[in-house]
């Protein structure tokens, strides 16, 4: 049974994939993540006075900043060299109620190489959110993270993968993540 996991050899040792054989190719990534939080919050985020500083130009550089040393972090990923990484943010400012209003996040990722992108987006998008609630948590701490995935990708063996997403992801109490 241990033969069939791609990173445990035949004794069940945890190794990293030999992609020395794999062709070079266009990869890339999007994973996407959202926040929710109060309406002071958000309002503080978008007029740029928070008081630890300018909130999404922040997290833009931890998101990726984390996205590339996703190896550090992530046992068994390969290190990469990006040809792009990209943070962009989405507000959705509705209502002054507890997590009412939301930051949707998105990471991608573009590369050439041997192994994918999946993990560095995912890492840029989680630690860039992250970031936002550390920033932000004098102002609440009620905040939500949630809602990341993993949205696109292309190349390699496995090729392109498009998430359906026509429904909006919701928590069980009823909030809508972005």
């Amino acid at each position: 049974m241990v033969k069939d996991f791609s990173h445990f050899d035949s004794q069940g040792n945890a190794i990293m994939v030999d992609v020395s054989a794999k062709e070079i190719s266009i990869r890339s990534a999007v994973a996407k993540g959202s926040i929710c939080m109060n309406g002071e919050a958000i309002r503080a985020v978008l007029g740029k006075t928070v008081k630890k500083g300018d909130v999404l130009a922040v997290a833009r550089i931890a998101g990726i900043m984390a996205a590339k040393r996703c190896a550090e972090l992530i046992p068994l990923c390969h290190p990469l060299i990006f040809d792009e990484c990209v943070i962009d943010f989405f507000i959705d400012e509705n209502e002054p109620g507890e997590n009412k209003n939301g930051i949707e996040t998105v990471c991608r990722v573009k590369l050439s190489g041997k192994t994918g992108a999946e993990m560095e987006a995912l890492t840029g998008v989680s630690v860039a959110l992250l970031t936002i609630y550390d920033m932000c948590k004098a102002l609440d701490k009620t905040m939500i993270i949630g809602n990341i995935r993993l949205c696109e990708k292309s190349g390699g063996k496995s090729g392109k993968f498009i998430r359906n997403e026509s429904a909006p992801l919701q928590f069980s109490n009823g909030i809508k993540l972005c």
